[in-house]
């Protein structure tokens, strides 16, 4: 599937729930992608992309910022407290805040270096064991204790679990996030994309459909 076909169906599912043609973003998730392929998409045009590890990132978009310097770089994948700095550092925002140590170690780079991306509280909307996230639960109150550290929270992610309906969870995430008065809804992958636009996703992740299969070592 390419770029266009993906854009092209935001904008018709956009169009389908009455909302403003181009209010969702399309992050093209690059994580374990040849620099070929990445390339490639930059060259059509497209310059927000997701990745899952900093290091990888930090080994990977320096050359392609040069470039082609309005190119946003978000974190979409788990982040450990060493990684903080570097994360403040390299990406323009991050969908993986989800514990109160990172939370007091991303305000302490926030002021330290002066920026701060974009961030994103992830909910653990299934609640299950092996996956990163703030129970829903717990979610006002982890949103409120962020706040107090003043860190730019904007919106929250989700990633539900493969084996259940998503438009379910991401109902859920909008709730959370209406309640708490924030407006950013990353949800939606490259199966369900659809349904997270039809309510009201304002990021979505798609990766494999954009570049292909990945190639894990």
């Amino acid at each position: 599937m390419s770029l266009l076909e993906i854009i092209t169906r935001i904008h018709k599912a956009e169009e389908l729930a009455s909302r403003p043609l181009g209010e969702t973003q399309l992050i093209a998730v690059s994580k374990v992608q040849p620099n070929h392929r990445v390339l490639s998409v930059l060259e059509q045009g497209h310059r927000l992309f997701g990745e899952n590890k900093v290091q990888e990132a930090q080994g990977k978009w320096p050359g392609f910022l040069e470039e082609y310097p309005d190119s946003k770089i978000h974190l979409i994948g788990p982040l450990q407290t060493n990684k903080v700095k570097a994360a403040v550092e390299l990406f323009d925002a991050i969908h993986s805040v989800d514990r109160p140590k990172l939370a007091r170690k991303l305000a302490d780079q926030i002021q330290a270096q002066g920026k701060s991306p974009d961030l994103f509280v992830q909910i653990n909307t299934g609640e299950e064991d092996q996956k990163a996230g703030v129970i829903p639960s717990g979610a006002d109150e982890f949103i409120a204790e962020c706040r107090t550290l003043d860190l730019p929270i904007v919106g929250l992610m989700v990633i539900p679990p493969a084996d259940e309906e998503p438009s379910l969870h991401f109902a859920l995430l909008r709730k959370i996030a209406e309640r708490n008065g924030l407006t950013g809804l990353s949800m939606g992958m490259s199966s369900d994309f659809e349904r997270a636009v039809a309510l009201g996703a304002t990021h979505i992740r798609v990766g494999s459909a954009i570049f292909g299969a990945r190639a894990y070592s």
